[in-house]
C-alpha cells in the first residue's frame, strides 16, 4: 500500500512538473546558516566627520578606541582626578608661608579711644601706612602633614578611578558589540527563514490548487511563513536598538549605521583551566579594588589629622611696614617691624576635637570593610566569569553540532513530507529546531567573546 501511495505521488510531482509548478521554485533541502565571520574583511574606522554618509565597517577594537576618545565617562572621571589634585594643593597650602601686604589710612577723632568690642588697641590715632605681614607654620604636630598625606591619598584614588572607568567603558562597549553582532547574526537568518518559507508557501500552494496537498497543509506553512516575518521584525528592532546603545556607549550624539565585524582569525581564545590563578590577578589588578585601597589609607591618614587638632600649633610671624603720615607724637619712627612666635594650645571648645576625631576613626574602619567586602564580591566575579566563558566555550561546540543535526533532522523532514510519508506538522517542526539552531550557532561565538571579555574585566587586564 505504501509503495503504491508513493508511486502514485511520485506520478503526480511529475505531472505537476510539467504543468502547474513550471515556474515554481524547488523545495528549499535546509535553510542556509549565519554568515561566516572569516568572509567579512578588517578595515579602519572612518573620520567622523565621514560617519553618516553610509555604513560603515566596524571592529571590535576600533569601537573601544572611539569609544575611550569619546566617551563622557572619561572626561568625567579625568576631570575628578583634576578636581582632587587641586584639593592636594589646598592641603598642601597650609604649610607653606602666608604673605600678606596691607594699606590703611585712618581718619579718627585724635587719641580717642574705643569702648566695645572685641580685646585689641582701643586709641584711635589719624594716621596713613603700608606693610606686609608673614606667617609661617612651624609644627602642628603632624595635623597638616596627614591632611596632605589623605589629600594625595584620595588624588591616586581619584586616578584608579580612571582606570576603572576606563575598563568599564571597554566592558560596555564590548557587550554592545557582541550584542549587536547577534542581532546581526538573527537578521540573517531571520532573512534567510522567510525566503525558504515563502518558497514552501509558493509551492504548497500550487499543490493544493492542483489537489496534490490538502488546505491544512497550506495553512500550517503560511503560519510558518508569519512566524518567520515576526522573527524577522522582530531581529530588524533588536538590530536598531543595539545600534542605538552602541552609538550612545561610542559617545555619539547622533544616530550612525554601523557594519560591524568580528575577528577573522578563525581561532577562539584560550582560557585557563582554572579560576585560581585568575583571582590572584585579580586581586592584584582591579583598579576599583585599588581605589577602595587609597581610600581607606586616606580615611586613616585623615583620622590621625583629627586627632592632632588636640595638640598644640606654633607659628612664626613678622611684620614690616612704614608710617609716613602721623602724630609725632605717637608714632616716633615712620618704619615699623617685629618678629616673633605663637603657640596655640587648644583647652577646651566643647569635645568638637573629640568628636571628630571618633569620627574620622569610624570612617576609617568603615573604609577597610568597604575593602574587605569588594575583595569578597571580586573572588566571587572572577570565578562566576571562569564558569560563564568556560560554558560558552563548550555551547560553542556543542551549537555547531546541534545544527549539523538540525540540519540533517529538516533534510530528512522534506524528503519524506515529499514522498507522503509524514505530515506537515513534523515538517514545521523541523524547520523551527533548524531555525532555532541556526540562530544558536551564529550567536555562539559572539556569546563566548563576551564571556572572555567579561572575564579580563573582572581580572583588571582589560587591553
Amino acid at each position: 500500500m505504501w509503495v503504491l501511495r508513493g508511486i502514485l505521488l511520485m506520478l503526480s510531482f511529475g505531472i505537476c512538473s510539467a504543468g502547474i509548478c513550471a515556474a515554481q521554485a524547488p523545495l528549499p533541502q535546509q535553510l542556509p546558516n549565519a554568515p561566516s565571520p572569516k568572509n567579512l574583511a578588517v578595515v579602519p574606522s572612518p573620520p567622523a566627520g565621514q560617519l553618516a554618509a553610509g555604513p560603515n565597517l566596524l571592529t571590535r577594537q576600533q569601537a573601544e578606541q572611539i569609544a575611550l576618545a569619546n566617551n563622557p565617562r572619561i572626561q568625567i572621571s579625568q576631570l575628578l582626578a583634576k578636581v582632587q589634585h587641586q584639593v592636594v594643593r589646598e592641603r598642601r597650602a597650609d604649610e607653606l608661608l602666608n604673605l600678606n601686604g596691607e594699606l590703611t589710612a585712618v581718619s579718627a577723632n585724635e587719641a580717642s579711644r574705643i569702648s566695645t568690642g572685641s580685646l585689641a588697641a582701643s586709641r584711635l590715632l589719624e594716621h596713613a601706612g603700608m606693610g606686609i605681614q608673614l606667617s609661617q607654620l612651624i609644627t602642628d604636630f603632624g595635623h597638616a602633614q596627614n591632611l596632605v598625606a589623605s589629600a594625595r591619598l584620595q588624588e591616586k584614588a581619584r586616578l584608579a578611578d580612571v582606570e576603572a572607568s576606563r575598563e568599564d567603558i571597554i566592558l560596555a562597549t564590548d557587550q554592545v558589540f557582541f550584542h549587536t553582532i547577534e542581532a546581526q547574526a538573527t537578521l540573517s537568518v531571520a532573512q534567510q527563514t522567510v525566503a525558504a518559507r515563502q518558497s514552501l508557501v509558493d509551492q504548497v500552494s500550487a499543490l493544493t490548487v492542483a489537489k496534490l496537498k490538502s488546505d491544512l497543509d497550506l495553512s500550517f506553512v503560511q503560519v510558518n511563513l508569519s512566524q518567520a516575518k515576526l522573527l524577522q521584525i522582530d531581529a530588524q528592532n533588536n538590530l536598531d536598538a543595539s545600534k542605538a546603545a552602541l552609538n550612545e556607549v561610542l559617545g555619539y550624539d547622533t544616530q550612525t549605521d554601523f557594519q560591524l565585524v568580528e575577528d577573522d582569525s578563525g581561532s577562539l581564545p584560550a582560557l585557563s583551566s582554572e579560576p585560581e590563578s585568575l583571582v590572584v590577578t585579580a586581586l592584584d589588578n582591579r583598579p576599583d579594588l585599588q581605589s577602595l585601597r587609597f581610600d581607606e589609607q586616606a580615611a586613616q591618614k585623615f583620622s590621625r589629622a583629627q586627632r592632632d587638632q588636640l595638640l598644640p600649633t606654633i607659628t612664626a610671624l613678622g611684620v614690616i611696614g612704614a608710617t609716613p603720615l602721623g602724630s609725632s607724637q605717637y608714632f616716633t619712627t615712620n618704619w615699623y617691624g617685629a618678629i616673633g612666635a605663637n603657640v596655640n594650645v587648644p583647652i577646651f571648645n566643647g569635645f568638637r576635637y573629640h568628636a571628630q576625631a571618633e569620627e574620622a576613626a569610624l570612617q576609617s574602619k568603615a573604609a577597610s570593610e568597604k575593602v574587605r567586602r569588594l575583595r569578597d564580591q571580586v573572588v566571587r566575579d572572577v570565578k562566576v566569569a571562569w564558569l560563564n566563558a568556560n560554558t560558552a566555550l563548550q555551547r560553542v561546540t556543542v551549537a555547531a553540532e546541534l545544527l549539523k543535526q538540525a540540519n540533517l533532522a529538516l533534510d530528512l523532514a522534506q524528503t519524506r513530507y515529499q514522498l507522503g510519508l509524514s505530515s506537515i506538522v513534523e515538517l514545521s517542526q523541523a524547520q523551527l529546531q533548524q531555525t532555532q539552531a541556526a540562530i544558536g550557532n551564529a550567536n555562539a561565538r559572539s556569546q563566548y567573546g563576551f564571556a572572555t571579555s567579561e572575564l579580563r574585566f573582572q581580572m583588571g587586564v582589560q587591553p
